[in-house]
């Protein structure tokens, strides 16, 4: 059974500092809509002997889609696949009593609909997020805000910043004490596809820092040497806060061309050499899980403040490797 925690009181980055070793995260996604929720709580709990600092759940935009009609035509119709971050928040917190981090994104949302995010957070006792601007629309060639939503994660802050000091959207002032939101926000040690150079994106990330980020996570890597680097550059330009790394353990073949693509990260010749090798999914996983163990010793004797883990369709691979290093 994993140790209970007595958290209400405690920021996310009070247990990244307080643990005595690397801390141990990860991240999950809601059910698919029409899903129950039975799954994602084996999932967790599987996971839970390692005692998580705190759980991430991902937020997801509405997206178009167009279903065919009786009469021939086709009807377009915005659909929201995984919703319910908020929800499943709540219910984790409730039964694994294990801080929770909801994802509050720019894409896909209005002022108002953040506001209201924002308030039914406070009202679930919930005041850890990661704040980031997500990615543009399936039908989109570039982001582009919901309405009067925001073009970047910076000015969300301003939003998360002016609602912590007591002020909606409109200025009219609050008439309860709130808790005041504590968040993260995103970081990229191969740059953001959007960026023109890494110089540029570590400039944003000092000014997200600046505006009220106490951490920043970064998008999974495979090479140690690149997030080194990146610490490195960003602790020269004064960024002097918690670079937490993401890490993802491969599980399919299909991965060594998918992730740099999506993801536009590059593999080390190292790891694609020996990719190149599997001849099946389970041997992809099997390499997968190594490769994390490498990572992952590697990052703890740095004295990383933790790490975290990307988990979707990861569970059993993570569960392996924190095994062989908590």
């Amino acid at each position: 059974m994993h140790k209970m925690k007595a958290y209400n009181n405690m920021a996310i980055l009070d247990y990244i500092n307080n643990t005595d070793k690397t801390a141990f995260s990860f991240e999950i996604v809601p059910p698919l809509k029409g899903m129950g929720i039975n799954r994602l709580y084996e999932n967790i709990q599987n996971l839970m002997e390692f005692n998580p600092q705190y759980i991430n759940i991902t937020s997801r935009r509405s997206e178009y889609v167009y279903k065919k009609l009786a009469d021939g035509n086709f009807k377009r119709y915005s659909v929201r696949t995984r919703p319910g971050t908020v929800a499943v928040a709540a219910a984790i917190k409730h039964k694994f009593n294990v801080p929770v981090v909801p994802h509050v994104l720019c894409g896909g949302f209005t002022r108002e609909e953040t506001e209201y995010l924002l308030i039914d957070l406070q009202f679930l006792g919930i005041t850890d997020i990661l704040v980031l601007r997500g990615d543009k629309a399936k039908d989109q060639s570039r982001f582009t805000p919901c309405g009067d939503g925001y073009n970047h994660a910076i000015e969300l802050q301003e939003q998360i910043n002016n609602f912590s000091n007591g002020l909606f959207i409109d200025s009219e002032k609050m008439k309860w004490d709130i808790k005041p939101f504590t968040y993260g926000v995103a970081c990229y040690p191969e740059k953001h596809e959007e960026a023109p150079n890494i110089e540029n994106d570590i400039y944003w990330l000092k000014k997200k820092v600046e505006a009220g980020a106490q951490y920043a996570v970064t998008q999974m890597f495979f090479d140690n040497k690149k997030y080194f680097d990146f610490v490195e550059r960003v602790r020269k330009e004064g960024i002097n806060v918690p670079i937490i790394p993401g890490i993802k353990p491969m599980g399919k073949l299909s991965q060594l061309n998918i992730l740099p693509k999506t993801f536009k990260i590059d593999l080390p010749q190292e790891l694609t050499s020996e990719a190149t090798k599997c001849k099946t999914d389970e041997e992809m996983k099997a390499l997968g899980v190594e490769w994390s163990i490498h990572q992952c010793k590697e990052l703890i004797k740095y004295k990383v403040p933790s790490i975290h883990f990307y988990s979707i369709g990861a569970t059993d691979s993570i569960q392996k490797i924190a095994k062989q290093i908590y």
